[in-house]
């Protein structure tokens, strides 16, 4: 059975617009009918569904693209695909948590910023050691510095 962009958009909680991008992404394919309408085959919602996911750990469209390469073409992920692909995102993850963590518990003697204008920051620069090394933020954790994936509103 084959799905329309609106009927793949609702039976999967996303605006067709989504769907599309999601496509135009490399994401996930579809077939044209001869008047060039997109038909997209069932196995197409769980792939949306294993981006979703992964989107809501944190991982970027082209990691998200890169696992799903991992995928024979067209072939919906498993369970198994899921677990193998994941175990792969746990250190990335644990790094992320290790930051955050750190974040929240220094947030009373600091908003998180990295800014070095502050004097005595015991979170991102206490004694002001980094003001030694020029301007910036230096002392922001690594992971709570990537560009955070771009998400479809729609």
């Amino acid at each position: 059975m084959e799905f329309s962009v609106g009927q793949i958009a609702a039976r999967a909680g996303l605006a067709p617009s989504a769907v599309r991008w999601y496509e135009s992404q490399g994401l996930i394919s579809s077939a044209r009918t001869a008047g060039g309408a997109r038909r997209y085959p069932r196995s197409v919602l769980r792939r949306l569904a294993f981006v979703r996911a992964a989107q809501n750990v944190g991982l970027s469209l082209a990691e998200i693209r890169a696992a799903l390469d991992t995928l024979p073409e067209g072939r919906a992920p498993t369970a198994r695909d899921w677990a193998r692909l994941s175990a792969g995102w746990q250190t990335r993850l644990d790094e992320q948590i290790a930051a955050l963590t750190q974040l929240r518990d220094g947030l009373s003697s600091c908003i998180g910023c990295g800014c070095l204008s502050l004097d005595r920051c015991a979170l991102s620069n206490p004694g002001d050691l980094a003001a030694r090394d020029g301007p910036g933020a230096r002392w922001l954790s690594p992971a709570l510095r990537k560009a955070r994936p771009v998400r479809d509103s729609g």
